[in-house]
């Protein structure tokens, strides 16, 4: 008997004008953060290619460290996942690799790898997959991170 008397003594639930306003409010930051996320895609395909390209890098890093130079331009990235063959040849290269898998780039491309004068050039040509461009179509450079 007591619990009836509370629920009718006081206020059981919210009335329609609360809720009301707080539906307008859901509604309000749904129409402004919505549009936010929604770009948020590309920008992640960017940091992904970011972080594939430094990751990639310490590997070579590595490789060097192990086999006193970089994998030429011909023996590639996929030197880093299996031992190459060609000059130079590898003096210690690790039975298991540098990377597991060679990632592609967050648009399904090949990241592009040279080789030259003890150093490298390591990019992702972008979202249209060619040299240049602006925007999300810039490519993404090693050495500009």
């Amino acid at each position: 008997m007591k619990r009836k008397n509370i629920l009718k003594s006081g206020q059981a639930g919210f009335s329609l004008i609360e809720i009301l306003v707080v539906v307008v409010i859901l509604g309000i930051l749904g129409a402004v953060i919505v549009p936010n996320l929604l770009s948020r895609p590309d920008q992640a395909r960017y940091s992904a290619a970011q972080s594939d390209l430094r990751s990639i890098a310490n590997a070579l890093d590595i490789y060097r460290l192990d086999n006193f130079q970089y994998p030429s331009t011909d023996q590639g990235l996929q030197a880093l996942v299996e031992k190459p063959s060609g000059f130079p040849e590898p003096k210690n290269y690790n039975p298991d690799g540098y990377v597991k898998k060679m990632p592609t780039d967050p648009w399904g491309s090949e990241y592009v790898y040279e080789q030259g004068n003890g150093s490298f050039l390591l990019f992702s040509l972008g979202a249209d997959g060619a040299e240049g461009g602006e925007g999300l179509n810039a490519d993404i450079r090693f050495e500009d991170l």
